[in-house]
């Protein structure tokens, strides 16, 4: 329960009317089954319980939730025009050269015609050359493991996401 103790942030989202609370985790992450089953969690206690609750519901995730996540996140290199959010979190292709940029591209293509989705990493504080690094290490994958792997990274996104919605509730 909350208590006078749960941090600000935290006693606005676990207050907020259900559609409020619900716009708010599908900003985070665009997986419905994942933002229901934090929302039927509320409240809580405090960040740390909020976390594991993301975990916990993103193990949940079937294939089609997964899919249903990746498609609210837009290519490394290609922040969606206008969303500071994907422009901070990819911040690392910035400053890219135009060679890298244009390698990223290529690597982006060629992943998603192997998986049918985006690659997805979790950008906060890599860098360019680190992501190419990353999804050419990854295109080798099989599907089940990179599924997982994607699994991972989307935990890592959502936990950074609903660190900032608390500091923003």
């Amino acid at each position: 329960m909350t208590t006078s103790s749960t941090p600000s942030g935290l006693a606005r989202f676990n207050a907020s009317p259900d559609a409020a609370a619900r716009a708010a985790l599908l900003e985070a992450c665009a997986s419905t089954a994942w933002a229901e089953r934090l929302l039927a969690a509320r409240p809580y206690a405090g960040p740390e319980d909020l976390f594991a609750a993301s975990d916990a519901a993103m193990a949940q995730l079937t294939t089609a939730d997964l899919e249903e996540a990746m498609a609210g996140h837009p290519p490394i290199g290609r922040p969606k025009p206008g969303d500071p959010t994907s422009a901070r979190e990819q911040s690392g292709m910035a400053g890219a050269s135009e060679a890298l940029k244009t390698e990223m591209l290529e690597l982006n293509l060629a992943y998603q015609e192997k998986f049918g989705h985006v690659f997805l990493i979790c950008a906060t504080g890599r860098t360019g050359e680190q992501m190419r690094d990353a999804v050419e290490e990854r295109i080798g994958n099989s599907p089940e493991r990179e599924r997982e792997i994607v699994r991972t990274e989307l935990g890592k996104i959502n936990r950074i996401r609903l660190a900032r919605l608390l500091e923003d509730a």
